[in-house]
Order: structure tokens, then C-alpha cells, then sequence
């Protein structure tokens, strides 16, 4: 009995040693951000909270359950037979490059736009895994990508949309932080940054609503409905959004994660008729559609925001729901063929100008 209860005490000690000192945890807000926080209307009792009270906090056996079935659940083409294999880009190219507006896209939810002479990287998550240890989940889809990391030119912003690992990487962000010029996140999101050695005055965090100029540019921190946290103990402590990027010429809405709500129609009815939107879609389940929405409602939502064509993004990087890896982009085209709304569906790697309206997509991922 006493060497079991040893045993116990030794796991909790490490448990709580590894989440409080690992340093892709990330930081954690101080009293007088938290202060600050009250302001918005989305902070409320100590924690950021969506319109609709969601998602219902699950109880410690139903997490334990939820956790079993994930782990012991085998999907048949859960993930691709092979690593999926980028269309490559050189390095030149992006670093002179001075056409339309384009996006290169790194798989999941990940984007490199080259748009007014800048670059601009969009939750750029790196990383082999999406979890705070390389030995603690899945590796992503494609080992490779349409360039290194090290490769990139000069960063002159990058945007985060929450912090989950899947979007917000310790690794990568050591990586990019030297080469970017300013970091844009939701509220609270910056002090993961500042903890990875990102400088404060390099930080601008927005609330909902909020707009900020960015040389010619416009970006627009819009709603979701979704959730955040690193750790054990931090659950919603760090806001989550979608967001909008206005040029003279282009409109582009980027969702985040998000389950499907009636932000969709107001951002659509501020914001929009967008060139192009990059819409979720992957990784849901009936148990947690509150949070991720599926296939049918993202081609519902790309009609609610008003875009002329919608990508499904959130998909074809990693194994985090129990669907087949393609399910995401197959239920999405008939949806949207049924609702007549554009789709465009790019390899990882492939060029997308923004404004496009020609260019076909062959359905790459088939047989793979």
C-alpha cells in the first residue's frame, strides 16, 4: 500500500514538475492582465468565455473515457498510406516576389500570404507533433515542407488564432521570432510569446472586434466559438478568434477553429463579401461540434461570411478526431457543390492567388 502510494505521489510530482516548468506550456497571465482582461465582454469570472456557453465543462470520468476511446480506437485511413509530399517552392521566389496577392498553404491550418510587398505567416505550426512533447502524439502528414522553416525571408507579421498546439508551436516560434517584425494574437495569447523570449514591444494582442492598421493593411480580430489552454490548469484563460485581412485590392477571412454560430452572418455583414476564405473544417465529432463544426456547416458558413470561394483548411495535417483523414474534404465538396459556393481544395505547396477564379485543383489526395 505505501509503495503504491509512493508510486501515485512520485507520478504527481512529475506530472505537475513536467506542466509547470516544460517550457512549451508557455506563460500564464498576471494579476493585472487578468485586470485588464475585464474590459472585454468575452472575460468574465476569471476566464474567457464564447457567446454561447460553450463548450460544457466534461466531467473528470468523461474526459478519462473520451481519452481511452481516442487512444484505443483504430480508424481505418485515419491518415495517409504515405507522408504527403509538398509541391516545393524556392526560396527566391518568395523573396522577390512582387505579383498579386498569394497564399502558400503548409498543411492544416498553416499560410504563408505574400500580399502589398509583405509576408505575413498565419498560425504557423512547424512542429511534428500537435502536443507539448514530441513523444506525446501523432506525427503530422507531411514530414516535408514547401520550404524550410530556415529558408523564409524576412516575416513582417504573423497571426495567431488561439493557442492550442496544433496552431501555436514552442519550436516553431523559436524558429521565426528573430525574422518576424510583429506578432498579432488574441488577448492573453502574447504571454506564451513572451516566455519563448518574444519581445513585449513586438506584441500587439486585440480583443473581438478590435481593428489595427498594419501599413497598408487592415487586420480585424473577429469572433469564434471555441476554447483555449496549454496545461492542466489554465482552460480558457487566453482568448480565441477568426480573423479578417483587408488590402486596397483583397478581402480574406481566416476562421481559426470554431463550431458553427451566428458570427459567421455578422462578420460576413461587416466584413465581407470576402475574395477567399479559409474555413475549418476537420478534426470534429458529433461530441464536440459545438467547438469544431463539420463539413456541411463550413460550406454553410463560407455563404454566411459571403465569400466568393472558400478552402477548407484543418485538415490533412494531423490525427485529431476519429474520421478518416479525407472525410473533412469529401463532405465539403458535395456540400458545397449542393449549395453552389465556390471551392478550391490546393496541395500542400500550391500557389492560390487570392483573387483567382480560374484555376482548378485536381482532387490530389485521392489513393493516398
Amino acid at each position: 500500500m505505501i509503495t503504491t502510494l509512493a508510486i501515485i505521489g512520485i507520478l504527481v510530482i512529475a506530472i505537475l514538475a513536467f506542466t509547470n516548468l516544460y517550457p512549451s506550456f508557455g506563460g500564464n497571465s498576471t494579476k493585472s492582465q487578468k485586470v485588464g482582461y475585464e474590459q472585454s465582454q468575452q472575460f468574465k469570472e476569471g476566464k474567457f468565455r464564447n457567446v454561447k456557453p460553450v463548450p460544457e465543462d466534461l466531467a473528470f470520468s468523461d474526459k478519462l473515457s473520451l481519452a481511452y476511446t481516442f487512444f484505443t480506437t483504430k480508424v481505418p485511413n485515419g491518415r495517409p498510406k504515405a507522408d504527403l509530399i509538398p509541391q516545393k517552392i524556392d526560396s527566391t521566389d518568395i523573396a522577390d516576389y512582387s505579383g498579386e496577392a498569394r497564399m502558400i498553404w503548409f498543411g492544416h491550418s498553416s499560410f504563408l500570404l505574400q500580399i502589398d510587398g509583405k509576408n505575413i505567416l498565419i498560425d504557423p505550426m512547424f512542429g511534428t507533433v500537435a502536443a507539448p512533447h514530441p513523444l506525446l502524439g501523432e506525427k503530422r502528414f507531411n514530414k516535408e515542407f514547401p520550404i524550410a522553416i530556415e529558408q523564409l525571408p524576412q516575416i513582417d507579421a504573423v497571426i495567431f488564432s488561439h493557442d492550442h498546439y496544433d496552431h501555436l508551436d514552442y519550436e516553431s516560434v523559436l524558429k521565426i521570432k528573430d525574422k518576424t517584425n510583429h506578432f498579432y494574437t488574441p488577448l492573453g495569447v502574447g504571454n506564451h510569446l513572451t516566455a519563448w523570449g518574444v519581445s513585449e514591444s513586438k506584441i500587439t494582442e486585440m480583443d473581438w472586434w478590435q481593428e489595427t492598421q498594419f501599413g497598408n493593411l487592415k487586420f480585424v480580430c473577429t469572433p469564434a466559438q471555441h476554447f483555449s489552454g496549454r496545461g492542466l490548469n489554465n482552460a480558457q484563460s487566453t482568448l480565441w478568434s477568426s480573423w479578417v485581412i483587408t488590402s486596397e485590392n483583397e478581402n480574406i477571412f481566416f476562421s481559426g477553429d470554431s463550431g458553427y454560430a451566428d458570427h459567421f452572418k455578422e462578420i460576413g455583414e461587416k466584413y465581407g463579401p470576402f475574395d477567399l476564405a479559409l474555413m475549418e473544417c476537420g478534426q470534429y465529432n458529433q461530441m464536440w461540434s459545438d467547438i469544431h463544426m463539420m463539413p456541411e456547416e463550413t460550406a454553410q458558413a463560407g455563404i454566411d461570411v459571403k465569400a466568393k470561394k472558400i478552402m477548407p483548411i484543418h485538415w490533412a495535417g494531423f490525427k485529431l478526431a476519429l474520421h478518416e483523414w479525407t472525410d473533412p474534404i469529401i463532405r465539403v465538396e458535395a456540400k458545397a457543390a449542393e449549395l453552389n459556393i465556390n471551392l478550391i481544395s490546393p496541395q500542400i505547396g500550391q500557389e492560390i492567388l487570392v483573387k483567382d477564379s480560374v484555376t482548378t485543383y485536381p482532387n490530389w489526395w485521392q489513393n493516398i
